[in-house]
């Protein structure tokens, strides 16, 4: 019962706020996804356009999100927008997404990133060791360590929000400056004669092949290329919603929230724009394309600055997905948390721990978390994830629009700028890149929404053990 009475304490700045939207951002993408990216368009200036296309999406949503955060400024964020926009099945289905792949898909995804780069300095982790195979599933020592990093930061995070908080500042900090330097030092290290070859074909549109050839698009499949390639850059820019989880943990969440928002959001997208330039100042694009297991980041960093360069570089991007994960597992069990007390999740992770969180929706997640880094799939998690959150975000931002026409009179202490025009817009983008990605990824689409589609059942069941719960309760 005392666990019962414990709630929420509000201990975060403003700078707190704006690092958890930063730090649950920049994790592992903008370092790996470049390469994947180019194989998809095949030109430098198609390459710039997706990130501006992505970045524009994502501070367009961001700022209408301020709107949601002002009106509902308490834990849950996401899935409250949707229960009050919509009714409790779309806010079950968004939480059940949410634990299911959204977040524990993206903190397995970047904890894989972490091994990733970790065997590029200690090769005793690489995903290539095989140290137990069961039938068709082969574990890896950096699968391993994947799950050891998540362990160790939900362990924690279940001693109170300070410790988290500590964390996610000191790393995202760290990881800003590196950033900082990369993109200094990469642009004085400028190759003129690699600079103007990638720039040579700029808007020529096609299939990077390893030989160096470019199969060219026609027609919508064009537009089919960009989303494939948007897959890379919306899942570098997605978790800044990770704030709106914690809004109850937040001084002032009115004006802090969304505020954080558009900085967080603003700052991360220029800077994902400007390495996008470093690494095509200092790599032809068969080497951005074609990096050493995808790692594009440590390929431009030899580049310019030698041997030292990507030990430095590897170690920033292992502090990188450290910072990001712990966001990520910071906010996430504030979704189950809020789900328990409507009675939707299981019942003790609505519970408090003696440090005020969540302690039993915090191991839930990591269990959950963990074994999905057991597929060691960064891109097949990659390419799940972009697509149900976006899906999501979109919902959300439809929202907007329904809680207006719903509640006009409610108290909006800060409205979506530019309404109807800029949400309108983001709604337009997303639902073009959702369908694209239906036609041109179905694999991981279909995966995507056969697990939304499973909320389905899961939200009748908790209804029913509800209304029985109830019934015991009455007697």
């Amino acid at each position: 019962m005392e666990s019962e009475k414990k709630s929420f304490k509000p201990s975060l700045g403003l700078l707190d706020a704006t690092m958890i939207v930063a730090g649950s951002m920049i994790g592992s993408g903008i370092f790996i996804v470049a390469s994947d990216m180019t194989r998809d368009i095949g030109s430098a200036g198609w390459l710039i356009l997706v990130w501006v296309i992505t970045g524009f999406m994502t501070i367009a949503a961001a700022v209408s999100y301020g709107e949601l955060s002002a009106m509902f400024p308490k834990a849950g964020g996401q899935y409250v927008y949707l229960k009050e926009a919509y009714n409790p099945l779309v806010g079950f289905l968004y939480g059940w997404s949410f634990f299911a792949v959204i977040q524990t898909g993206t903190i397995a995804a970047v904890g894989v990133a972490f091994s990733k780069f970790a065997a590029y300095l200690f090769p005793q982790v690489s995903e290539d060791i095989v140290l137990l195979s069961i039938g068709s599933l082969h574990i890896s020592p950096a699968q391993v360590l994947s799950i050891v990093i998540i362990i160790l930061l939900t362990f924690l995070n279940t001693k109170g929000i300070k410790n988290g908080k500590l964390v996610q500042t000191f790393f995202t900090t760290i990881k800003l400056l590196s950033l900082f330097g990369l993109i200094i030092f990469g642009l004085l290290a400028i190759k003129e004669n690699v600079w103007h070859a990638n720039w040579q074909n700029a808007w020529n549109i096609g299939h990077f092949n390893a030989d160096g050839t470019v199969t060219h698009y026609v027609g919508l499949a064009v537009l089919g290329a960009v989303a494939a390639a948007m897959v890379g850059s919306v899942f570098s820019s997605v978790a800044w919603e990770n704030v709106t989880f914690i809004a109850g943990e937040i001084k002032n969440p009115k004006r802090n929230v969304g505020l954080s928002l558009f900085l967080g959001t603003l700052i991360v997208t220029l800077i994902y724009l400007a390495v996008n330039y470093v690494y095509l100042a200092v790599l032809p694009l068969h080497d951005i394309a074609y990096a050493a297991k995808d790692r594009v980041a440590v390929a431009a960093s030899q580049q310019a600055f030698g041997r030292v360069g990507t030990i430095i570089i590897a170690l920033m991007i292992m502090i990188s997905t450290f910072g990001c994960n712990n966001g990520l597992i910071l906010s996430g069990a504030r979704v189950y948390h809020t789900m328990a007390k409507d009675r939707l999740f299981f019942k003790r992770a609505g519970t408090l721990n003696k440090y005020s969180v969540p302690e039993y929706g915090l191991w839930i997640q990591c269990i959950f978390a963990s074994l999905l880094c057991l597929s060691g799939k960064y891109g097949d998690l990659l390419d799940m994830v972009s697509f149900v959150v976006v899906l999501f975000y979109m919902l959300t931002i439809i929202g907007i629009f329904i809680l207006r026409k719903k509640r006009p009179d409610a108290e909006r202490p800060y409205k979506a700028p530019l309404f109807p025009i800029l949400p309108g817009i983001y709604v337009l983008l997303a639902a073009a890149f959702c369908l694209l990605l239906i036609f041109y990824k179905q694999n991981y689409v279909i995966g995507g929404l056969v697990i939304v589609a499973l909320g389905f059942p899961l939200y009748y069941i908790a209804l029913k053990n509800r209304k029985n719960s109830n019934h015991l309760e009455d007697e």
